[in-house]
């Protein structure tokens, strides 16, 4: 079979698409021909060594997948060969066949594309852990997301107004701008791409303060970090709930003092770790999920999609921050 992968640590013009064996489900494991793989930051950072997690090399990115198992290992009583199913897998999944501990799938429900399904878990999970239970979003409530085009963020948007919340939505372009509202954002501010100014950072923080109106955001959901952060947690409402979720614009350093003039927390969301040490309330999570999916309260975007050879290319156009929405690998 084929796999696209990572021999020494470097961008995505280093990955090699291999000729390697089929592998081979052990004792919990079941085989899945891969059908479709998101792409996400982890494998940005991870073929360069930049990740908390570091697999043993030769390794496939891709944290996500889905496709069809065809051969199911010793032990398995939940899963049989031909179920169509989502894999987490942390890395590997930008291969044609992949070995993965049956607790580590989900069904892909019935009419669900496999590029929808490859596009759910990461993203979404996240969202929930992040939004529910580290910033404990209720109705009601104003939420600022920065960084709202991309996977990440136009998840969040989605849940937000899912549960009831008021989305604003920060996006470096008009275009972006567009696609959050059309996945349901009440209100738009476009960013200037960083560096930030000291006078550009201000001006920012006061149009996040209009957007989110007089008594500020509840909670600020950070996907970029870098020069954004500040003017974000300058609009934040008394006892808000800063979420630090990722950096794709560089990791901050935020004024202290500020959160102690608005007496608010700052948290941050490891969705991984946290799916470790909690399987349970994560399994729950992504059952409403699935609920939501089927009411149409959520709806993944997949704005690209690359063949396996074209995978690196597929993790370049995340990394360049232009991607709207979800980004996909497809298997022939």
């Amino acid at each position: 079979m084929k796999a696209l992968r990572t021999h020494a640590p470097g961008g995505p013009e280093t990955l090699t698409l291999d000729e390697v064996e089929s592998p081979q489900p052990g004792p919990g494991q079941v085989r899945v021909k891969v059908k479709a793989c998101s792409v996400n930051f982890p494998d940005v950072l991870m073929i360069q060594d930049l990740y908390q997690f570091k697999p043993q090399r030769p390794f496939s990115p891709g944290g996500e997948a889905s496709g069809i198992i065809d051969a199911v290992g010793d032990g398995v009583t939940q899963y049989k060969v031909g179920d169509r199913v989502i894999a987490s897998t942390g890395n590997g999944g930008m291969a044609e066949e992949i070995v993965v501990d049956a607790a580590r799938l989900w069904s892909l429900p019935d009419g669900v594309s496999f590029e929808t399904g490859a596009a759910l878990i990461m993203t979404y999970g996240t969202n929930m852990h992040g939004l529910l239970d580290r910033g404990k979003l209720k109705a009601g409530e104003t939420m600022l997301v920065l960084g709202a085009a991309g996977g990440v963020g136009l998840s969040a948007v989605e849940l937000g107004k899912a549960y009831g919340a008021r989305v604003i939505a920060a996006v470096s372009s008009e275009e972006k701008g567009a696609v959050a509202r059309e996945h349901g954002a009440d209100e738009v501010v476009v960013y200037p791409m960083g560096p930030l100014s000291k006078d550009e950072s201000k001006a920012l923080a006061e149009a996040f303060k209009a957007a989110c109106g007089p008594n500020g955001a509840d909670v600020v959901y950070d996907i970029i970090g870098g020069d954004y952060s500040e003017p974000a947690l300058r609009s934040i409402a008394w006892e808000g709930r800063f979420c630090v979720v990722g950096f794709t614009a560089g990791i901050p350093k935020l004024p202290l003092n500020l959160t102690l003039l608005k007496s608010c927390d700052v948290c941050g969301v490891f969705w991984g770790a946290w799916v470790a040490r909690e399987p349970a309330a994560n399994a729950a999570h992504i059952a409403t999920l699935f609920d939501l999916l089927k009411a149409g309260k959520i709806n993944p975007r997949v704005s690209a999609t690359f063949p396996l050879e074209r995978g690196g290319e597929a993790i370049a156009l995340l990394a360049s921050r232009k991607a709207v929405g979800k980004v996909v690998v497809t298997m022939a």
